[in-house]
């Protein structure tokens, strides 16, 4: 018996003129992507082993291999930024990785769903604040004339300068970072929670579980997946993770030491001083670390925790 079989082109065929409307909604997605992504990064690892020139242009910039790369490493405050990127970006990493999660939990159990929505907004609010509005907030509580300072004098204490005081600046950076990103970021949370089946926090009250309890063998189970999830990207993401928009905008000389990192030294080498290709180098750098850092992280959870990216 001999059967038809369809060849690949003619199966193509049938399918673009079965789903042409699906496919015409998806195509400029796929130009902005190839447009405004992958045509960007390749350009970007071309110039890294270029030393571009305006008037030359990117092709016509000569090649220079590894010498961008070179000079990075022998930077003499390249050791400094380094340092100051891991660091800036694990103190981000955990103070702000727990927060969304016990906040998400307490929106959770929230008993009424009116209140649960007022708060939910009111937390929400600041993730829509610019980086320049939320300094603008923190200069007003703690520059020199402002509140925080204001009431000591009222109370006869002597005001400090806490912007431009090392003990006080990461405390700040840290802190407005929290408070302006704290609220979205439960959002992935809250979206987990909804997931786990209510019948578990029945049977674990019948058993005599107490809120932490729950909590405990219920909660933190069920969102598991997420958290690991969360946590490889963002240890992924940790040469990019300091905050380079806060940074510019709150630090200043007297606390240039501690928070200089890689985003901030490739914005002044790259566009102050237009060594493009110096800064392409970086950034390529960065992306091949974080990547590397995201195979590692997930093979290490796949082996631990039996949960990955894939």
């Amino acid at each position: 018996m001999n059967h038809y079989v369809i060849s690949p082109r003619k199966r193509f065929k049938d399918i673009m003129r079965r789903y042409w409307v699906l496919y015409a909604l998806v195509f400029p997605c796929i130009v902005f992507l190839i447009v405004f992504r992958y045509i960007p990064l390749i350009l970007q690892v071309i110039l890294a082993f270029k030393d571009y020139k305006l008037a030359e242009g990117i092709w016509g910039s000569r090649w220079v291999g590894f010498d961008n790369f070179v000079q990075i490493l022998t930077a003499p405050e390249i050791s400094q930024v380094v340092y100051n990127t891991f660091y800036l970006s694990l103190l981000r990493l955990i103070t702000g990785f727990l927060p969304p999660i016990i906040l998400a939990i307490l929106l959770f159990d929230l008993l009424g769903h009116r209140l649960k929505r007022i708060c939910q907004t009111i937390i929400y609010i600041p993730h829509f604040f610019s980086w320049t509005v939320v300094y603008a907030v923190t200069y007003a509580f703690f520059s020199n004339g402002g509140l925080v300072n204001s009431l000591l004098s009222k109370l006869g204490l002597s005001g400090r300068n806490y912007l431009v005081e090392e003990n006080w600046f990461l405390p700040l950076l840290l802190g407005s970072a929290i408070w302006k990103e704290i609220g979205w970021n439960t959002i992935i949370y809250l979206a987990a929670l909804t997931s786990i089946n209510t019948e578990l926090y029945e049977v674990a009250k019948i058993d005599g579980a107490g809120p932490l309890k729950r909590i405990q063998y219920v909660t933190l189970p069920g969102i598991r997946n997420v958290v690991i999830f969360l946590l490889v990207l963002s240890l992924g993401n940790i040469l990019r993770g300091a905050g380079m928009e806060q940074i510019l905008l709150f630090y200043s000389p007297p606390v240039f030491a501690i928070s200089d990192v890689i985003d901030t030294w490739v914005y002044r080498m790259g566009l102050s001083n237009l060594e493009y290709s110096l800064g392409c180098a970086v950034s390529f750098f960065q992306s091949a670390f974080g990547l590397v850092t995201i195979l590692i992280c997930n093979k290490l959870s796949v082996k631990y925790t039996k949960v990955g990216l894939w």
